[in-house]
């Protein structure tokens, strides 16, 4: 007859504590994680330590727009901590939250300064907005939020539409220059037509760019033509229809000088 089997005893599973292997990975994650809070512990209390204290902002290269009263309210507020544990992202941004500054770098001079470089924008139009916030362009074409009491050309378009009404600008300023007439006010509409305003008052309605009829042609036709069909006429002319494709229609009439001043 067949012997019944003997209860079998399971295997006991090897615990933690007698894993080597396990203990050795455990002490090195502990030793690695001693040393992180260690160095978090020693670099924050240097920073609380009275070394390296920040006692000046030292201000290089010329600035004109930007006032001192504005550089110092932007440093109580963006300046804390010593020269080591300041943050120079952020104090870099409220810098450049200060009217007419493009651009602000800042570095550390050691020991207990920090030097600040401020990129001016430099003003070459007003750009009109429905909300009457005072708005300018720049000779980048940015449109940046500040005031001016400069004479500046005026510049109405889509929003997005600065720095290709800057460079129309410059085309259109180069090709009045040769009658003495220059832009003051530079229209661009939703449907890409072209407006210009002279500085003595009167409308040019050059229409849509296109590759037949370029603006350029349109206004050269104008620089060429208009003085003769003006005296012709012996009327004041208020506005030039430039949209034909050989010629251009003068409507008579009082300039608007207000808009052009």
């Amino acid at each position: 007859m067949a012997k019944p089997e003997r209860n079998r005893r399971p295997q006991e599973t090897a615990g933690f504590w007698d894993r080597p292997q396990l203990l050795n990975l455990a002490a090195d994650l502990l030793f690695v994680f001693g040393i992180a809070v260690l160095a978090w512990a020693a670099m924050t209390g240097v920073q609380r330590l009275p070394f390296y204290p920040l006692r000046e902002l030292v201000v290089v290269g010329e600035i004109e727009r930007v006032s001192r009263a504005q550089i110092e309210h932007a440093a109580r507020s963006a300046l804390a901590g010593n020269l080591l544990s300041v943050n120079l992202d952020e104090a870099r941004g409220a810098f450049e939250k200060l009217p007419w500054v493009r651009r602000a770098e800042l570095r550390r001079q050691w020991p207990h300064a920090l030097e600040l470089a401020v990129e001016e924008h430099v003003a070459v139009a007003r750009w009109s907005r429905s909300d009457g916030e005072p708005r300018l362009v720049n000779t980048r074409g940015e449109v940046f939020a500040a005031a001016s009491g400069d004479e500046l050309p005026v510049f109405s378009g889509p929003e997005g539409s600065s720095a290709a009404m800057l460079e129309r600008y410059r085309e259109f300023d180069s090709r009045l220059a040769k009658i003495q007439r220059k832009p003051v006010a530079l229209t661009l509409t939703a449907r890409e037509a072209w407006q210009v305003r002279l500085d003595d008052g009167v409308l040019l309605d050059l229409g849509r760019d296109q590759p037949r009829q370029p603006l350029a042609e349109r206004l050269d036709r104008f620089a060429t033509h208009y003085a003769t069909a003006r005296d012709k006429a012996r009327v004041p002319v208020a506005a030039v229809d430039m949209r034909y494709p050989n010629g251009f229609a003068l409507r008579l009439g009082q300039p608007d000088k207000k808009s052009a001043s």
